[in-house]
């Protein structure tokens, strides 16, 4: 006779409110096993009792067959002796270790459920909160851990008979489904689907409460509603965000790849950046010129019963001025977007913290590269090779998240934003007591920037707690180190705008070697000025004419007599004017002296539209000069400006440098000789240069790696930081500085 075993399994993850109790006990049923299943703080406690076989067999199908939305991160299997369990159960939550678990993010309305929404004969049909164990709201609604209703803002909606009879029976598939809800008993919308659809066909702006926040949606076909929402938001040329009915929609406007569809068909359905198809419906408000569509899928139920009556492509938007955070609360909305919707879609279901959509591009090598981390993916953690003490990493001043961080677990907010404003300081001060509240995280170090003037840095200095001021490169490339686990020593390479150095200069194309005991910064292109400061960031030609300046050279760039006087008058003068290694600002005065753009009107604009205009015949450069880490790009802009002379088109000029810029990165790896390099900062977004990059450092036999689950911009940041911070440089002190 096999012998009884009693095995405990404790499991760390996203394993709570996915369903992934109902597979257990199902599971432990169909093996004849008693036991029980809970919730915890920490994650999930299972516990079976059968013959060794059987519980063997358990033990291989656990992982094996657990539900899609389930990550096990962690597993810790323990003997016992037997209990004499009766049979199998679930048991209520417990909630007496320190908070731990893993929160799962909004996800998108599954098959099963979107199914019932358009079925007449479904007790659910048209309801705009249906959802399952497999989808529906999480992150958004969730106040404390454990996971269950009472600790989400659903507590307050009492279940009817029907509702309460599935949150009960364990072989439904909305058995604990927590936001569990129907006609009868859940959320209601303050206005009908319909009507909210006539309002769009009349050209009306809608201000409309989704998931994690509202949007400002209105008829993406239409020049006069895209033209009157850029007016009122203040938006004069970024892109706006669309989405559309259903894939079919999508294969009309835009080019899509098989890759491409899983990430928009996915239960994170991020915005996807995408090529325009030729004969696109859309307004040409809506992207402004851009070479890419933001791209989406319905992703809740309300979203899909609008799209399905409207019919057509919707502008979809934060609902927000410009540098504002989104509005997430009814009374508030209607008092901060009055004057930019015309009506607003509501309903009463509270949402507990703002959670803007995610932003994914996918690579040349068929990945996807988060550019904003928000619905669908925070706050899942980072696991990281070290054991961390308790770090508050409060991120850098654009594209803000901030980072909790304790054992080998990196919890990442949502994406905060820039702090432009008052009011988006104060969602960065929101996000740090939200996410701090939801673990019962008291922090034992805090980790900011380098940089004085950022707000988050201030806020750090005012917490009275051991600081880290960690330099800005150093944190990009120690994310991208960390969520990719590599071990010293390795080429860390961080390109990007700005980010301040440890000689108080403006870095921004940094080759760090890492080692066990130091990260040094061996490398960088050669420094230029910056006249006008963050001015030269806007107009490029300003970046323009000081390489000009540098190289002795004179280029027509259009400037008017005044501003190029100015512009020379700086250069001169000299001390006011600051030095820069910024590979950001190189790619902004190359699309200048290319002709391909004169001025960022948002955030890269300028290096977007020089990588979209490449034109590659064959693969060539400029003149790829290293002198003791030293890029120099003066013989690119001198070789350049022969091209431009001749009439060299500006796609096969931009093509050329993009080269250049990934043959920098193979001369300073060869030079280097350690077989790893990282790669992280803003520039990587480039798909096209990334995959250069890759693709020369590979051919070389070098092992290269890119940033997966955190964005390679200023949005992971706070994850180089946490990780910094609780490393073995960091001695103890009240202050140290990581440089």
């Amino acid at each position: 006779m096999d012998q009884i075993l009693r095995r405990r399994f404790q499991l760390y993850g996203a394993v709570q409110g996915v369903g992934f109790r109902p597979f257990v006990y199902r599971l432990a049923r169909e093996l004849g096993l008693s036991g029980k299943v809970q919730n915890s703080a920490l994650g999930a406690v299972v516990e079976v009792e059968g013959s060794s076989d059987v519980v063997g067999e358990f033990t291989r199908r656990l992982p094996q067959q657990k539900p899609p939305a389930c990550v096990i991160l962690s597993m810790e299997v323990s003997e016992l002796p037997p209990a004499g369990y009766p049979d199998f159960s679930i048991v209520e939550s417990s909630v007496s270790e320190t908070k731990s678990a893993v929160v799962l993010p909004d996800l998108a309305t599954c098959a099963d459920c979107l199914a019932e929404i358009f079925d007449p004969e479904a007790r659910r049909y048209g309801y705009a909160f249906t959802n399952c164990t497999n989808c529906g709201p999480r992150y958004t609604i969730l106040e404390s851990i454990p996971y269950d209703r009472a600790n989400t803002t659903m507590r307050d909606f009492a279940m009817c008979a029907d509702c309460r009879a599935e949150y009960e029976n364990p072989l439904d598939r909305r058995f604990h489904a927590q936001p569990i809800a129907c006609p009868r008993c859940g959320p209601q919308l303050n206005e009908e689907v319909e009507s909210a659809a006539r309002r769009l066909e009349a050209g009306e702006i809608l201000a409309v409460k989704g998931i994690g926040g509202f949007q400002l949606v209105c008829d993406a076909c239409a020049s006069e509603p895209v033209r009157r929402l850029r007016k009122r938001k203040n938006r004069e040329e970024k892109p706006f965000a669309v989405m559309f009915p259903g894939l079919d929609s999508v294969r009309r406007n835009c080019v899509v790849s098989e890759a491409e569809i899983a990430i928009l068909t996915s239960p994170a359905a991020p915005i996807l950046l995408l090529r325009p198809a030729p004969g696109i419906e859309l307004a040409p408000e809506v992207s402004m010129g851009s070479p890419f569509v933001g791209a989406m899928l319905p992703y809740s139920p309300l979203h899909h019963r609008l799209l399905r009556c409207f019919g057509r492509p919707v502008v979809a938007t934060s609902g927000n001025l410009s540098d504002e955070p989104i509005a997430i609360a009814n009374e508030e909305a209607q008092q901060r977007l009055k004057g930019l919707a015309d009506a607003f879609l509501l309903h009463n279901r509270p949402i507990a913290r703002p959670c803007d959509d995610s932003v994914v591009r996918v690579t040349a090598q068929g990945r996807p590269m988060l550019l904003r981390r928000a619905r669908g993916y925070a706050p899942l953690p980072v696991l990281v090779p070290q054991e961390l003490p308790r770090v508050l990493a409060v991120g850098a001043h654009l594209k803000n998240t901030i980072a909790i961080a304790f054992g080998r677990r990196v919890f990442l907010s949502q994406h905060v934003g820039d702090l432009e404003s008052v009011e988006a300081y104060r969602n960065f001060q929101r996000a740090i007591h939200d996410l701090s509240r939801l673990y019962e995280f008291e922090p034992e170090v805090v980790a900011c920037d380098l940089h004085p003037d950022y707000l988050s840095t201030q806020y750090a200095e005012g917490l009275g707690l051991p600081l880290v001021r960690v330099q800005h490169h150093l944190a990009h490339v120690a994310a991208c180190a960390a969520e990719n686990e590599v071990k010293p020593p390795y080429l860390g390479v961080a390109w990007d705008g700005t980010g301040l150095g440890t000689d108080g200069a403006i870095w921004g194309s940094e080759f760090f070697l890492v080692t066990d005991r130091e990260m040094r910064r061996v490398g960088h292109l050669r420094p230029f000025r910056l006249p006008g400061g963050d001015q030269a960031a806007r107009d490029c030609r300003r970046v323009a004419v000081a390489l000009l300046e540098h190289c002795g050279r004179n280029v027509e760039l259009g400037l008017p007599e005044k501003d190029l006087a100015e512009i020379k008058g700086l250069l001169e003068r000299g001390r006011t004017v600051p030095w820069t290694t910024s590979m950001g600002r190189l790619f902004d005065g190359v699309a200048a002296l290319s002709g391909v753009a004169l001025a960022n009107r948002f955030e890269g604009q300028a290096p977007m539209k020089l990588e979209a205009a490449i034109s590659r015949s064959q693969v060539s450069s400029y003149p790829v000069v290293l002198d003791r880490g030293e890029l120099d790009w003066r013989p690119v802009v001198d070789a350049l400006l022969r091209d431009r002379d001749c009439g060299v088109p500006a796609g096969e000029i931009a093509a050329k440098f993009h080269e250049t810029a990934a043959r920098w990165v193979l001369a300073m790896a060869q030079a280097v000789a350690v077989p790893s390099v990282v790669l992280s900062g803003g520039v990587f977004q480039n798909a096209d240069l990334s995959a250069r990059v890759v693709s020369l450092l590979e051919a070389e036999k070098f092992r290269v790696f890119l940033h997966q689950r955190v964005p390679p911009n200023d949005g992971g940041i706070a994850l180089g930081q946490a990780v910094l911070a609780g490393a073995s440089c960091f001695t103890g002190r009240r202050e140290d500085v990581i440089r």
